[in-house]
């Protein structure tokens, strides 16, 4: 008994060392709100939404010191709809997963689940920050699925002005690598006011015979009183938008728009142009507006509206819909107006 409880003892002082030694936070979005969709192929609707101006999530972030400015780390985020409380992305860690080591001053080496260097270069050029509220750019540009599984991400984190991620995305596939495989790359600098990035996305579709390829080039400028955008995108082939796959794409995209932050306010215009020069011919632009309050460096209530004219007939694959950022949409149209707490 004596020899079982020092056993039991040392075990207890070896874990909350081990715990000691390793970081852990917890941290999560809780976003909800109301939505107003119509113009599509079915009824107008009106519902209570989950994750409208960015996603519902919980997740466990992690650092080890390892000494001579290495360190391991970690992100598990799990993401759910407050609105019936069930998970999202299919998934139980499907916003992010992933482990990897970090050098103080030199970069990041991660192994898992994360999101493409595509993605984070809309992210960062569009008012709207890629996949939030109606104006979302989510609905009319590429973003390489917005996340990669199965991946091995390089990514710079230097103090300088240059910021930089290599991504591959592993297709798994025996007997052909090809299959299902994901590239991405991001370059980018940032100093004062100035913001630019360049970003590619190249997939694979499951049978490795067609690919598809987005670029985008853009930035933004700060002038205090308001923050320009403008972002150009090229893509051809087999991609993504607004989480459905459209194969024989070939078109030019442009995103302009503006941040104007007043009080404890901020105001975010956006128009997108989706110029489709394969036969289908399916053009589309997007005006959006919105704005933010906060109510709190936690809180902050929002709303936002878009509408989207298509060339392009009801119901077809390139008829684009204003999503938000946890929904595709069901029509072209869209209003919402909810309710943000970050923890």
């Amino acid at each position: 008994m004596k020899k079982a409880l020092l056993l039991l003892l040392g075990a207890s002082t070896l874990a909350g060392s081990a715990i000691a030694q390793t970081n852990v936070s917890i941290y999560g979005l809780v976003d909800a709100g109301i939505v107003h969709e119509r113009g599509g192929a079915t009824d107008s609707v009106t519902l209570l939404g989950s994750g409208i101006a960015a996603g519902s999530r919980l997740g466990f972030r992690g650092v080890e010191d390892l000494g001579g400015g290495l360190a391991a780390t970690f992100v598990l985020e799990m993401g759910f709809n407050i609105d019936t409380g069930v998970s999202g992305q299919g998934a139980l860690f499907g916003r992010q997963a992933w482990v990897g080591l970090q050098q103080n001053g030199v970069g990041n080496v991660m192994l898992g689940r994360q999101y493409t260097p595509l993605f984070n270069t809309v992210n960062a050029i569009d008012p709207f920050g890629g996949a939030s509220m109606a104006g979302s750019g989510n609905n009319m540009l590429a973003e390489g699925g917005i996340r990669m599984n199965n991946t091995v991400k390089v990514a710079a984190v230097g103090t300088g002005p240059l910021v930089a991620e290599v991504a591959y995305g592993f297709g798994e596939t025996p007997g052909d690598s090809s299959a299902n495989r994901n590239m991405g790359a991001m370059l980018g600098y940032k100093s004062g006011p100035v913001d630019v990035r360049f970003g590619y996305h190249r997939n694979n579709n499951a049978d490795g015979t067609d690919d598809g390829r987005s670029a985008m080039i853009g930035g933004t400028y700060d002038f205090k009183v308001a923050k320009a955008h403008l972002g150009m995108q090229a893509n051809k082939g087999l991609v993504i938008i607004n989480g459905r796959p459209i194969a024989d794409t070939d078109t030019r995209d442009l995103i302009i728009g503006a941040t104007v932050p007043f009080g404890a306010n901020s105001l975010l215009v956006s128009y997108t142009h989706k110029d489709d020069r394969s036969a289908a011919d399916g053009d589309a632009r997007q005006l959006a507006l919105g704005i933010s309050h906060r109510l709190s460096k936690r809180t902050d209530l929002y709303a936002s509206v878009a509408r989207i004219k298509n060339d392009a007939p009801v119901g077809s694959v390139r008829f684009y819909t204003v999503g938000n950022g946890s929904s595709q949409g069901t029509g072209d149209r869209a209003f919402n107006v909810g309710v943000r707490h970050l923890f």
